[in-house]
């Protein structure tokens, strides 16, 4: 087990660097922080009225983030996999109640850090909080523009337009949670993938 979380942590300390362009200060301290998980299919890592104690850094696996409506339908705002970065933002950041559920939905290997040791990690190390700003700058700029660019679309459009720009996804999830992604039905999605 030592030699797959060493694996699972030079996986998390290239991540680290790449995006850094250098190796930063007290990298071993950093990622030795961090805990492993490996999770099955169907794990819910949050759920809605939790508070989020942890941010998750996925080495294999993808995870799912939606809420719930009334009615009981799903609507995910993100889907996340390799070599991302996943939590519940503002409920991480101000220690409130979740309104999202994070769920695995394959087997995942997951390197996670507390809210605690996070924020001294952020405040004392700036490379580390130079991550964290990364970290809620893509999340932000990803789901606005998704959202932005879904509004436009009709049904048939959304689904070409996930197969160009997050094809890996296709072939990833069912129908059900694609058609949970784009904003339409099942039915939609099963009718309209035979166009394609």
């Amino acid at each position: 087990m030592k030699s797959k979380f060493n694996d699972m942590l030079q996986v998390l300390q290239e991540h680290i660097t790449k995006h850094l362009g250098k190796t930063p200060e007290r990298l071993e301290e950093v990622s030795n922080a961090f805990e492993p998980l490996q999770l099955k299919r169907g794990a819910f890592l949050l759920r809605d009225g939790e508070i989020c104690k942890h941010v998750y850094f996925i080495v294999e696996g993808c995870l799912q983030v939606f809420v719930i409506d009334k009615n009981g339908n799903e609507s995910t705002r993100e889907f996340y996999t390799e070599e991302q970065w996943v939590t519940d933002i503002m409920g991480f950041k101000n220690q409130q109640a979740s309104k999202e559920y994070i769920k695995c939905i394959e087997p995942c290997k997951l390197l996670r850090i507390h809210y605690d040791v996070f924020q001294r990690f952020s405040s004392d190390i700036p490379a580390f909080a130079q991550i964290y700003q990364q970290i809620l700058e893509l999340s932000y700029s990803n789901t606005v523009y998704r959202v932005n660019t879904l509004t436009s679309l009709d049904a048939l459009d959304r689904i070409k337009w996930l197969m160009e720009n997050k094809p890996k996804l296709m072939t990833r999830l069912s129908s059900k949670l694609i058609a949970s992604y784009l904003g339409i039905s099942p039915e939609t999605m099963t009718r309209l993938k035979g166009k394609l």
